[in-house]
């Protein structure tokens, strides 16, 4: 493969340089990129929030495919495992604690939020894409919802009512990954009515060869089609209409895949060995409808109206091993609708929006697994003891109960509903005080209905100790076997419970304040402040059968902002600098009778402080490149937990998990003539997987990936090859508890590419 690729390589860079060219003055021209996120038309150089945008160009050049490729690429954003979730300035999507419902940083597709748990394989691949943002810092006051870490809005591209355009893509790797896609579009009726339609198909064959089932555990199959119509009618100047539905369907391992560690060279020769096939299934329908109207040549009005409807099927070993000993079988349902309205106003002074959102998902967990729980054998010396049993004697019968009795085998099923409803008004303006000094003031009333329901059946489905084993009937022995007996079978009954209910209500009031200062046309300074929320709720406690409410969160962050341009714009220097102080934080506690005796409770405070920088350049004719430098710090101050919760869980002092304090990435784009070459690289130094007192043993080391890009670029068609993790980087994205499994990174890749654009 590796001498196909080169090959490819040389023809190409001969056959190019016969067409070799000085590029012209145009080169040096960029346009500004429009930033629609705050629900605002403003240029990067106007937003003060710190922002990281993908256009078009930049998918081409880089060869990107999924998001998680621009979260390995933007300065202070990274992936965790697999792709089950990102973290913003070391802020988990899903919370730093692992405790609530509520997300802490959302994903829109055209307007539309996807629920966290679909993110693995949702429609969040960039074909045929418009723009990605991703927005640092809290969106509370615009976005509102699951915002308090950022937002990352992805538009995909529209249909067109004056071109006809085709666009075909393909992409072959060694690893045996196939993509193929396609899009057309163009008017039905001419400067009125147009319409877009594009798909993807993508086979992989995987890396996890399964020696116990045969085939491969993270085989992947995904099929996305999209269509979108955009109506302009002529008898109603000022009016834009677009309706868009996507539908994907994704069939392929787990959210994320184990492979055997405790092999030799298990890097390069990936297996594993459970006995049930890891699957993650996705089915995602998009709606959207998006109007727009023009009711004064500064003044519009625009509704967002979305549907959407998710299920993602989770089916993994639970033990890794080839004896049918834990399965985990989640189904995630979820049907979400959103109605956003506002009104912009751009006008020479006054700037900004006003709207009302209103949100509505439903859905849930249903679970059908079989899990083993490690026997308490501290639990069970306690009660030993309590019982009139010397220490000695109480240690030595527990640990000979526990070789006996070593897991509590469950067969448990549940189900866990919800609904969630959300109404809001939001305003964000900017008022020019004078030509160069001006005022950002913005607030948000949220007030939001949830309930919560459990429903669970655990049944024992192992084999308990015979009490005659440890001593003579009437004996001290075997009474207290009998009595240990009784109490296991009490604590698998304790995580049954009839289906309990609770309704929430939070109301909350989200300002932001800040000036922003122009100083030359092409250098701006900014200072901001604002609070950011995430909602309270209920949580199941998987072992005592209990749903146990908590209270929102909230954080108050301060931030800097520097935007500037240099050389009549041919570099481009932005900066952004924040502390964050977070209060009353979500978080996971444990209270020691299993490994399911968990629940959410309102026990962590915490700060985060950092920067992004980023620049971008046109060093030369046909050469432009860019630069992104990011640094966070995070620290939980304080971690007070309720009464019997287990001590060592106590978080204060620890890292925020996955939060690594340096990311750096860059990328260099050249063109000589129709040959066109990209170099591009992502660093992340270390991070910690999980919290607490043992975060010194969860460490993932640092970590380079290098990617290239070259080929031959003619008019209408591109022929290409490419690397991924070019220098071969070994790496991991999580380390199983007993060592003997991970999750790895990619390894190297090399592939050809071709695109067609008419």
């Amino acid at each position: 493969m590796r001498t196909i690729v080169t090959t490819a390589l040389l023809s190409l860079l001969v056959t190019g340089t016969a067409h070799a060219q000085t590029a012209g003055p145009d080169d040096a021209a960029t346009d500004d990129i429009v930033v629609t996120g705050e629900k605002s038309r403003r240029t990067v150089q106007e937003t003060m929030t710190s922002v990281a945008v993908v256009t078009p160009a930049r998918v081409r050049q880089e060869n990107i495919q999924t998001i998680q490729d621009v979260y390995n690429r933007t300065a202070n954003v990274g992936e965790t495992y697999g792709a089950a979730g990102f973290t913003i300035r070391g802020i988990n999507n899903a919370g730093v604690g692992g405790g609530g419902q509520a997300d802490t940083a959302t994903v829109y597709v055209d307007g539309a939020p996807i629920p966290g748990n679909a993110l693995f394989g949702g429609p969040t691949d960039l074909w045929d894409i418009a723009q990605v943002e991703i927005l640092r810092g809290p969106q509370s006051t615009i976005q509102g919802l699951n915002a308090l870490a950022g937002a990352v809005v992805l538009t995909t591209r529209d249909a067109s009512t004056t071109d006809t355009s085709a666009d075909a893509h393909m992409l072959w790797s060694n690893q045996r990954d196939r993509t193929f896609s396609a899009a057309l579009g163009g008017p039905i009726v001419t400067d009125q009515l147009g319409i877009r339609l594009s798909a993807e198909r993508r086979n992989d064959r995987g890396l996890i060869r399964n020696v116990t089932l045969g085939g491969y555990d993270d085989a992947l199959q995904t099929l996305s089609l999209r269509g979108k119509l955009k109506w302009t009618p002529l008898a109603l100047p000022g009016l834009d209409v677009q309706a868009s539905y996507n539908r994907v369907r994704r069939d392929g391992g787990y959210l994320y895949d184990y492979a055997r560690t405790d092999v030799a060279d298990f890097y390069d020769h990936r297996i594993s060995t459970g006995n049930v096939r890891g699957r993650g299934r996705v089915a995602a329908d998009i709606a959207v409808l998006n109007a727009g109207y023009d009711i004064a040549p500064r003044l519009r009005l625009s509704s967002v109206t979305s549907f959407n409807r998710v299920s993602s099927h989770a089916l993994a070993d639970g033990d890794g091993g080839p004896v049918d000993a834990q399965r985990i079988d989640n189904l995630y349902r979820f049907r979400t609708w959103t109605q956003e309205v506002r009104l912009n106003y751009d006008g020479p002074r006054l700037s900004g929006v006003v709207g009302g959102w209103a949100y509505r998902r439903a859905g849930g967990l249903d679970a059908n697994n079989r899990l083993n729980i490690a026997t308490p054998v501290t639990s069970i010396v306690t009660q030993l003891r309590s019982s009139g049993f010397p220490s000695p004697t109480a240690t030595r019968l527990a640990a000979s109960y526990a070789a006996v009795l070593p897991r509590i085998s469950v067969a448990y099923t549940g189900a866990q509903p919800q609904l969630v409803r959300t109404a809001a008004l939001f305003a964000d303006a900017r008022y020019r005080v004078t030509d160069r000094l001006s005022l950002i003031a913005g607030v948000r009333l949220d007030h939001e209905e949830n309930r919560y329901a459990a429903q669970a059946l655990a049944r024992f489905t192992g084999t308990l100790p015979d009490p005659a084993a440890f001593g003579a009937p009437g004996t001290a022995p075997f009474l207290a076997v009998t009595a240990i007996n009784r109490g296991v079978l009490a604590l698998v009954a304790n995580a049954s419970s009839q289906g309990a209910g609770k309704s929430r209500r939070f109301d909350a009031l989200l300002p932001k304040a800040g000036l922003s200062m122009d100083w030359t046309p092409d250098l701006t300074t900014s200072v901001s402040v604002q609070r950011a929320y995430r909602s309270g709720g209920s949580s199941a406690n998987p072992a005592r059968g209990l749903l146990v409410p908590y209270d929102p969160e909230h954080s108050w962050n301060y931030e800097a902002s520097l935007r500037s341009r240099w050389f009549g714009g041919r570099l481009t220097l932005n900066a952004n600098a924040f502390y964050v102080d977070w209060s009353a934080q979500q978080t996971n506690v444990f209270f020691g009778s299993s490994a399911y005796d968990y629940n959410t409770v309102n026990a962590g405070s915490s700060h985060l402080s950092g920067f992004e920088v980023e620049a971008s350049a046109r060093v030369a004719p046909g050469v432009d490149g860019y630069a992104a430098l990011g640094h966070v710090r995070t620290r939980f101050d304080r971690f007070t937990v309720p009464s019997g919760s287990t001590a060592s869980l106590d978080l204060a002092g620890s890292k925020f998990p996955y939060a690594a304090r340096w990311t750096l990435a860059g990328g260099v784009n050249v063109r000589a003539g129709t040959i066109v070459g990209n170099l591009n690289a992502g660093y992340r130094s270390a991070v910690f997987t999980e919290t607490g007192v043992t975060q010194a043993s969860r460490r993932l080391p640092g970590r380079t990936i290098v990617n290239a890009r070259i080929g031959r670029d003619m008019k209408n068609w591109t022929l290409f090859a490419f690397a991924r993790n070019l220098l071969d980087a070994k790496y991991a994205q999580y380390t199983f508890q007993t060592g003997d499994r991970a999750i790895l990174g990619d390894p190297q890749t090399f592939g050809l590419g071709a695109e067609l654009h008419l």
